[in-house]
């Protein structure tokens, strides 16, 4: 047993909510600690710059801000995505699209807790021939 409710139907998902809950935590938790030491280290990063002034190519130090700064923004994203689904789990509308309204595969949820839509859908999301 996965966790999940059997009988899925086309615009409705049955997902067992603690099975839900459980998942999305796990990714709060993930990103959230991955949020916590990369800002961790580019606070130390920063430190050792200022220690080290003129020891050091602005280039490269530029380029790592700039991956660094990316980096921040790809996981404060998914923090995002974290948050939007706690509240579809709070509206019972986890593992449904947020765009058909068709239920989302569970090995598509077990893969990818944060998903949002079928993996069809994300493709055309992605492509930009969404809606």
């Amino acid at each position: 047993m996965t966790g999940w409710s059997d009988g899925l139907a086309d615009r409705e998902a049955v997902v067992d909510d603690r099975r839900a809950r459980e998942l999305v935590a796990a990714e709060r938790k993930r990103v959230e600690a991955a949020l916590h030491e990369l800002l961790g280290e580019v606070h130390s990063e920063g430190l050792l710059e200022r220690q080290q002034t003129g020891e050091s190519d602005p280039g490269s130090q530029l380029a790592t801000k700039m991956v660094d700064m990316a980096l921040i923004a790809e996981l404060r994203e998914q923090l995002a995505a974290v948050e939007r689904a706690e509240a579809r789990i709070a509206t019972g509308t986890f593992g449904v699209s947020i765009d058909s309204g068709r239920a989302i595969p569970e090995a598509r949820l077990d893969a990818a807790p944060l998903a949002e839509r079928t993996v069809g859908e994300q493709r055309l999301h992605d492509r930009g021939d969404a809606g």
